[in-house]
């Protein structure tokens, strides 16, 4: 077992760094260590960063999505189209579609796809709530923008059953060759995708 390189204050932060997804310990330890040396332009306005969000964090009632108000920032636009939902399998991917700014709608976030071999299943996710919005006859398309996995897709479809009965438009995120992408470096998935989902030009 290794040795301790520093006081039990600085291994405890270099411990909680290294659960943030994405840092395993040597990356947990080069976080540490620049955070203290830059610690007044860094680690202090940090500290105060996360003390002022901690007691505000809210999960949205309505779709799911984390902000510092409840309903959120999103349900709460009036801007938005009332009659398209997306819906996505966790915070981060709605983050990641605002980012690309291609849609201006709702969303409902599922906390998961189904995965019987992690033990999650339908009640475990967010759709009793989901198919009450949908049941509410302002909502004409929901678009399934969940990831090309296994589970992703099985999710997909078992979305798609359970509103089925709704008479709104079911769409998904199509799938394949992404922007800039070059054919000989794809997985015979995706390009199976690709092909699958060809159009016309």
């Amino acid at each position: 077992m290794p040795r301790a390189v520093a006081g039990p204050e600085i291994e405890r932060l270099i411990n909680l760094l290294a659960r943030v997804p994405g840092l395993g310990p040597r990356s947990a330890r080069r976080a540490a260590l620049h955070l203290i040396k830059k610690r007044e332009q860094l680690m202090s306005p940090l500290a105060a960063a996360f003390e002022d969000v901690l007691g505000k964090i809210a999960t949205c009632r309505v779709c799911g999505n984390v902000d510092v108000r409840d309903p959120c920032s999103i349900c709460v636009d009036d801007t938005r189209d009332p009659n398209l939902l997306i819906v996505v399998a966790d915070v981060a991917d709605l983050w990641a579609l605002e980012r690309a700014g291609a849609l201006n709608a709702r969303y409902h976030v599922l906390g998961g796809t189904l995965s019987p071999l992690d033990g999650i299943g339908p009640d475990d996710l967010n759709l009793k709530s989901l198919v009450a919005r949908v049941h509410e006859g302002t909502i004409k398309e929901v678009l399934i923008a969940l990831g090309a996995t296994v589970d992703g897709q099985t999710t997909a479809h078992y979305v798609t059953e359970l509103i089925r009965d709704s008479g709104v438009k079911v769409t998904r995120l199509a799938h394949g060759v992404p922007v800039g992408g070059e054919l000989d470096y794809l997985d015979e998935g995706t390009l199976s995708a690709a092909i699958r989902a060809r159009t016309n030009l």
